[in-house]
């Protein structure tokens, strides 16, 4: 079984301290597809600027089918997330 060394929020210091209060701020907490990078808080902070494009940046979609595209695709892939 694969296991993910994960630092809790508690535990952060520097960059990754704050990313994990920016996901606060988004979402109420750090979840753990978030903490799943905590050992490269660089690559956390890009995937971040990457989703926050994708989701609300200029688009011809609108922001609940920007939602509704990616529920799919998580249903489809088995993804909680």
């Amino acid at each position: 079984v694969a296991h993910l060394n994960l630092i809790d929020p508690d535990d952060a210091t520097g960059p990754l301290a704050a990313e994990y209060d920016a996901a606060v701020a988004r979402a109420g907490r750090v979840y753990n597809i978030v903490r799943s990078m905590s050992l490269r808080p660089g690559v956390l902070k890009r995937s971040m600027e990457m989703y926050k494009a994708i989701m609300f940046g200029p688009s011809s979609l609108a922001r609940a089918e920007r939602e509704l595209l990616a529920t799919v695709v998580s249903a489809t892939n088995d993804c909680y997330y």
